[in-house]
């Protein structure tokens, strides 16, 4: 009797610890991580960020313009301003150059004069003030209210359409000014059109050209209420025949009934192909702003759930959340609701099996961003390399940096191979890996963009094309990477050739100074004087966006030789300590304005430094390496709309966090390797599938508790500072004991 009590005493105790868990699981899957995340995080200083609404890798960017032509307004919007024109549907996140904001609406409460010549914000007479206190952004959402025209105005997305709500004040008039033709920053309107199609439907077209040569967008918008009267204007007049205008720039003011409520809403399309596409493209779904705007927040919770950090330092989750965000913006969707897309010859090609995408800002991304995105997005990866393979057949190139379907060749490098490279390393399906290689091949055996000299001297000689040492250095790391899949697909001709290739930094490395240097086209002479401060912005420089200081340690594939190249662990692991203390004057009279973020003459603010600080762990010295990214994290990241140190550029200056505060670093991506630094939260938790996960644990992570003392990785020592993306994928728990000083015995290849 006493028996059978225990067992039922026993049954009630696991029957309440089972629910206990039951409850804490469901309280875990239901966390808001979305309210960690805040997009005004780099809209101030160079983060040239957007604070719109979007869904992950949306088509739409539908996001508040300010009006100004100007290098940190490249986003259509910067923090500092408190003036808007409107509400534009195509957005850049963080890049240093001003294109899209096509197809632009704004609400208002009078009529205005659409005749009236507009050169500059000035003259917009659709303008209005706006208050930061009065403003609101969320993944997914975003809010304003119009000082002028006391309108609330709200924006949310879905992947193919956006949504507008604007609410009026009562007995306001209503109306919306729909505007084609003013352009900001590189952009320019070369034709356009607006068609009133019925009581509330509008479509038309805008050709722009600008970074993007040639910009072809074709969009539908339909209104919630009928268009009672419409006024259109094209090229400075008013048009008074039919329902359609059509020029260079083209404009209407629709007014809506103010008498039977106070909201108006509209969903707005977009195609590359025709209006007809756009047509297809836009939600079936009734206006209902909040259910739309609900669903946007709820993909962007369910993505940001990829990754689960545990710490007591909510700052740190704003910041950790806001970057994991940002890393997945763009590559943005570009294939229609059909698979059709516009190549930049104009031809109309259906991607088959797959999701066409764009806004692939290679020389920035293939560092971190596409790293991070075989974790956070694998089913995007193959989509993404077949669009890059699309791209391919038009010029039988991989693409460098493409916008809106257009080939920018925008930096340097082939930043394609190393994407394509990693992904099949990785073991990443969906592609034709010959198909690839080929495309990879053909790509670094062409002559553009200075090939020609690079195959014929084995470097680019100064003399013969501005910004030598930066291309040598990167069609080196280039080749390392044809060479991994020439050896994977076993072609040993293809992988011996591409692998003496890569040893191309060889020829630019001067032992004298350690710098990597121009050398000219006889090869027995260096670029003279030679100050490695000196930065000049793209022009007689041998450096991108940068200095010598900067880009002498771009060996991703090589560092044991670069290390030997400079004399040793002790002199290599000097100089990098020197780049880290320099003083951080820059010198020059056209200095890049890229250079930011710097702690001594290393520039976190811009790419090419991003590898560096994870560079002592291949010369024994991990401690080093721990320390200064922390002091990365630590300096170079923030909750304020300054949170950037430099251009976000498509998620890679937030890749870097998201993978350094984890206490990883994809250094080579196409490696397949991640080096170790200094995990800063109590726990990551990577969500490899439904039933499998791998979590970092750092046991007294704090600010002062920066060093390893110890590790294990699934109960088992260990002491290496680099793991495979294999060991990841297998799952498990990887285990740090942290401490306040560093244990120099920790990570040693001896």
């Amino acid at each position: 009797m006493k028996h059978s009590y225990k067992l039922v005493l026993l049954g009630i105790v696991l029957s309440i610890i089972s629910c206990t868990s039951t409850i804490k699981k469901d309280k875990e899957s239901t966390i808001k991580l979305t309210k960690y995340v805040n997009p005004f995080i780099g809209t101030g200083g160079h983060g040239h960020t957007y604070p719109g609404a979007t869904v992950p890798f949306g088509m739409l960017q539908v996001s508040p313009d300010n009006g100004i032509s100007s290098w940190d307004w490249c986003s259509g919007y910067h923090y500092s301003d408190s003036i808007t024109i409107g509400f534009s549907h195509l957005h850049l996140s963080g890049t240093g150059i001003g294109d899209l904001a096509d197809i632009r609406l704004m609400p208002l409460n009078k009529k205005v004069d659409l005749a009236k010549e507009v050169k500059t914000r000035n003259d917009v007479p659709y303008k209005s003030l706006y208050s930061h206190s009065d403003e609101t952004a969320s993944p997914g959402y975003y809010s304003v209210d119009l000082k002028d025209f006391n309108i609330k105005a709200e924006l949310t997305s879905s992947l193919r359409t956006a949504f507008h709500k604007y609410t009026f004040s009562k007995n306001d008039l209503q109306s919306v000014v729909v505007d084609l033709g003013f352009a900001i920053n590189w952009d320019k309107t070369i034709a356009s059109k607006i068609n009133v199609i019925d009581e509330t439907t509008i479509s038309g077209y805008r050709n722009s050209t600008g970074w993007a040569k040639n910009q072809k967008v074709f969009f539908v918008a339909k209104f919630s209420k009928p268009i009672e009267k419409f006024e259109l204007a094209e090229d400075g007049n008013y048009t008074n025949e039919g329902n359609i205008v059509e020029g260079t720039k083209s404009f209407a003011q629709l007014y809506f009934n103010s008498k039977e409520n106070n909201e108006l809403q509209v969903k707005v399309a977009v195609s590359s192909v025709s209006e007809k596409n756009a047509l297809e493209n836009l939600s079936k779904d009734d206006f209902n702003f909040e259910k739309i705007k609900n669903e946007a927040s709820k993909i962007w919770n369910n993505n940001l759930s990829n990754i689960v950090v545990e710490t007591d330092n909510e700052e740190l989750k704003n910041i950790f959340y806001t970057a994991l965000y940002h890393t997945q913006v763009a590559p943005v969707t570009f294939s229609d609701a059909n698979g059709e897309f516009r190549k930049e010859n104009d031809e109309i090609v259906k991607a088959e099996n797959y999701t066409a995408y764009s806004t692939l800002s290679l020389w920035d991304t293939f560092r971190a961003e596409h790293p991070l995105l075989t974790f956070t997005a694998t089913d995007k990866v193959a989509d993404i390399i077949n669009s890059m393979l699309t791209y391919y057949e038009t010029n039988k190139i991989l693409p460098v940096w493409t916008l809106y379907g257009n080939e920018t060749n925008t930096m340097t490098g082939y930043h394609s191979i190393p994407v394509i490279a990693e992904a099949y390393i990785k073991g990443i399906k969906g592609f034709d890996i010959n198909k690839a290689y080929e495309a990879m091949k053909t790509t670094m055996m062409q002559d553009e963009r200075g090939l020609n000299h690079y195959k014929k001297y084995g470097y680019v000689p100064h003399n013969l094309l501005d910004e030598s040492v930066t291309i040598t250095l990167e069609y080196a790391y280039n080749d390392w990477c044809v060479a991994q899949i020439a050896k994977e697909l076993g072609k040993e001709e293809d992988y011996k050739y591409f692998l003496q290739r890569s040893k191309a930094y060889e020829y630019l490395f001067d032992s004298e100074t350690g710098f990597m240097r121009g050398k000219n086209d006889q090869g027995n002479a260096w670029k003279e004087p030679f100050d490695p401060k000196y930065s000049a912005h793209r022009v007689h420089a041998e450096y991108t966006e940068g200095n010598a200081w900067q880009h002498s340690w771009f060996v991703l594939h090589d560092v044991d030789n670069l290390i030997k190249l400079h004399g040793g662990e002790n002199k290599f692991t000097d100089k990098l300590e020197q780049l880290f203390t320099e003083s951080s004057e820059i010198t020059g009279e056209n200095i890049s304005a890229d250079i930011t973020g710097l702690i001594g003459q290393y520039a976190h603010g811009n790419e090419p430094s991003h590898h560096i600080a994870y560079m002592y762990n291949y010369a024994n010295k991990p401690w080093k390496t721990q320390y200064w990214v922390r002091e990365i994290l630590k300096t170079q990241y923030n909750t304020t709309p300054d949170g950037l140190s430099g251009n976000e550029d498509c998620g890679q200056m937030s890749a870097w966090y998201v993978f350094s505060s984890m206490g990883l670093y994809p250094f080579s991506p196409a490696s397949g390797d991640y080096q170790i630094g200094s995990p800063m939260f109590k726990s990551s938790t990577i969500k490899i599938s439904e039933t499998t996960s791998f979590t970092i644990k750092a046991n007294n992570a704090s600010d002062e508790n920066i060093y390893i003392q110890s590790a294990t990785l699934n109960g088992e020592e260990f002491n290496k500072t680099s793991i495979s993306h294999k060991q990841i994928l297998q799952g498990g728990v990887l285990e740090f004991i942290m401490g306040s000083t560093p244990n120099k015995k920790w990570g040693i290849n001896h």
